[in-house]
């Protein structure tokens, strides 16, 4: 049987490898696996029905699962808090806002590398046939719970992990490992947040249905990624500009002060256009001029059609009525999610004037849920 590794041995190297936090904790289940299985049962989890299939409410049960021998979780942190952008810049109605860790390269693609050479180090530095696991983002494991048991942090009210001198600007990644350490670290305070509830107050489709409980339904970053299908009309006008997640129970929080500037430049925006890319860019973006200009950044996610529906709200939002134009020409996009939206956008700046227009539209639209939506619309576009 190989001697428990060195922990800060293991620590030093994760920092020569460019992540900012790093710890450790046994591979037991999550202190908050109960309020978990809790969530998935009231569907707050929304339409993201992979988070409940039962393999993966497996893993997160018994991350053994996962890998056969797990003893410990590695947990690192890298910092991307970059820009403060002018506030007036990021709430210009002509501009579609993204959220702040999306202004760069994809951190997938530079975080998963370097678990990958950490775990590798692991092998070489047991002396063994070490095996390990890298995800970032993408396993079934509850990572900001296990991060809180290996004194990263703690929960706050908007369900983030927070560092007490970092704030929350920071992306996680996990390494499963069957190595043994020798000493691990001791968890964080469940709660530093006091009575503070600006998060909970300051969320526009108001998606926290407690403290601690986000109901993806109504989350704004879930509506504008994850969900691929149709946005609720009463949620809609509730989005404002955002077009690619959202920052906003982050931004009011008072830990956000201690935010440290990361090193990492892949971060940085190339300009302000890709924090806040003008709506009219975004309307007009072809699939070929999506992956021109989002490819290799998470942007890349959401898609094209999803980036031009999101646009397409924020236009309507923002009362912008010079982008009719370009409205009007996506009644005729391939895409029947796009065309449903631009019908509603149009609707909202033209109003009545609309009418006939949008009546052509309904009356050539073969997409069973695009006509269905463009009938919920307050003008009158049948008879």
């Amino acid at each position: 049987m190989t001697s428990p590794l060195s922990a800060e041995r293991l620590k030093a190297r994760a920092v020569a490898l460019g992540f900012n936090l790093v710890g450790l904790t046994p591979a037991a289940p999550s202190p908050h696996l109960l309020a978990y299985l809790r969530w998935l049962e009231l569907g707050q989890h929304a339409e993201m029905g992979y988070l409940a299939r039962p393999d993966r409410v497996a893993r997160r049960r018994d991350l053994s699962a996962i890998l056969p021998g797990v003893r410990a979780l590695v947990i690192v942190g890298l910092d991307y808090h970059t820009l403060r952008l002018p506030p007036d810049l990021l709430a210009d109605p002509a501009r579609g806002r993204i959220a702040a860790y999306a202004w760069g390269q994809d951190y997938h693609r530079l975080m998963l590398p370097r678990l990958n050479e950490l775990a590798a180090w692991l092998r070489a530095e047991s002396g063994a046939e070490t095996a390990s696991r890298a995800y970032v983002d993408t396993g079934a494991v509850l990572e900001r719970s296990h991060a809180q048991q290996a004194g990263l942090g703690f929960t706050g009210k908007n369900t983030m992990l927070i560092h007490p001198r970092r704030g929350s600007d920071f992306f996680l990644g996990e390494l499963l490992t069957q190595a043994e350490f020798d000493v691990y670290a001791q968890p964080s305070r469940e709660g530093l947040c006091g009575r503070c509830t600006r998060c909970l107050t300051a969320c526009p489709t108001q998606a926290f249905a407690a403290p601690y409980v986000l109901d993806s339904r109504r989350c704004i970053s879930y509506l504008t990624i994850e969900h691929r299908g149709w946005v609720a009309r009463d949620l809609r006008d509730r989005l404002g500009n955002w077009v690619f997640g959202c920052d906003v129970c982050q931004a009011v929080c008072p830990w956000q002060r201690f935010a440290v500037e990361t090193r990492e430049t892949a971060f940085f925006p190339l300009d302000a256009d890709r924090a806040a890319p003008p709506l009219e860019q975004l309307l007009a973006l072809t699939p070929a001029g999506f992956e021109q200009r989002f490819g290799g950044s998470a942007v890349e996610r959401a898609g094209r059609d999803q980036l031009v529906r999101n646009a397409c709200l924020a236009a309507a939002n923002g009362r912008q009525a010079h982008l009719l134009p370009l409205l009007e020409r996506l009644l005729h996009d391939a895409s029947p999610l796009v065309r449903g939206h631009a019908a509603w956008a149009v609707a909202q700046l033209a109003g009545p004037q609309a009418a006939p227009l949008l009546r052509d539209c309904l009356a050539r639209e073969s997409d069973a849920e695009a006509r269905a939506d463009m009938l919920q619309t307050t003008i009158p576009l049948t008879g």
